[in-house]
């Protein structure tokens, strides 16, 4: 029986090192199963007790790079959501961008008010049409429902979405019901739903809170099959950080453009766009390619 070899996750907690799930992890990249063993079963030779997980996911990447570039930049998507901070602003944007590319109606950083308290910041509202590609609540689909959003977005590794965001943002939800805004949403025939989102992952009270109150809660693999990495590489909604030549300068350039998506640069007239915003046509073209790349799999 082989020996048990404990490795240091994010969290700095030890965990024993699990080829299954390094396999699956490997395979949501778009890497085929018999690669897929054949990489983590080299990374199980490798490790040793004491390796963190960050050490792990590099030696990966390295591994995936050699069979596939774009399989590569798709198993580094957690650090490509961690590259649209250090503030959350972008990701809020990214968050709008995916439910809008699943076909919801979606508001930025909108001021709402309650029953009690006035002018609640919501940092983003979103509206379910009939034709939507993935329901965010499995209940009623067929029902029109209207979601207040709330982001919470985590630039350093490890974090965890707790209770106490999970019991704040139900009590704003709970007044915000009750508001005039939200009442004539449900005189139009909308289901009021809290939605909260993060890139991490949920703490346990926080999903038992959630479950309690009916709060739906969307992160990182929860909810389990359905978390925000499977939709994400089930509709090839990938953040415009994955591609590898985006500098520092085009990622804040896209973002004020509301180009938070890779295919976004698909959409591009890349002459006109390099001449408007006095940046690299060549620059661009590499980016075109890599997101031709990084999605010609998801076709």
């Amino acid at each position: 029986m082989a020996q048990t070899i404990y490795i240091i996750n994010a969290q700095g907690e030890q965990e024993p090192f699990s080829l299954q799930k390094l396999i699956r992890s490997i395979q949501r990249a778009g890497v085929s199963l018999s690669v897929s063993r054949e990489i983590a079963q080299q990374i199980q030779k490798e490790i040793y007790a004491g390796i963190t997980t960050g050490e792990i996911f590099q030696k990966v990447k390295d591994l995936i790079a050699h069979y596939k570039a774009a399989a590569s930049w798709r198993f580094s998507l957690k650090q490509a959501m961690k590259n649209l901070g250090p503030t959350g602003f972008r990701f809020e944007k990214y968050v709008a961008a995916i439910l809008q590319g699943l076909g919801y109606a979606v508001k930025l950083n909108q001021f709402i008010s309650g029953k009690c308290l006035q002018h609640y910041e919501i940092d983003f509202i979103a509206e379910q049409k009939t034709d939507v590609a993935f329901a965010l609540s499995k209940r009623n689909i067929k029902q029109k429902n209207f979601y207040f959003g709330e982001c919470k977005y985590h630039y350093q590794s490890g974090m965890v979405v707790a209770q106490e965001t999970a019991l704040a943002n139900w009590g704003r939800f709970w007044d915000l019901q009750q508001g005039a805004f939200a009442l004539r949403k449900k005189r139009e025939g909308f289901s009021l739903k809290p939605l909260l989102v993060t890139n991490a992952r949920f703490s346990a009270r926080a999903i038992k809170y959630a479950k309690c109150t009916q709060t739906l809660l969307w992160g990182w693999k929860h909810p389990v099959g359905e978390g925000l990495e499977t939709i994400i590489d089930q509709y090839g909604l990938y953040p415009i950080t994955i591609l590898p030549s985006l500098n520092k300068d085009l990622a804040e350039l896209f973002s004020q453009k509301n180009l938070l998506l890779a295919q976004d640069v698909l959409q591009l007239n890349i002459k006109k766009f390099a001449l408007a915003n006095h940046c690299s046509q060549e620059h661009l073209e590499v980016l075109r390619q890599e997101a031709q790349m990084l999605l010609a799999d998801k076709k």
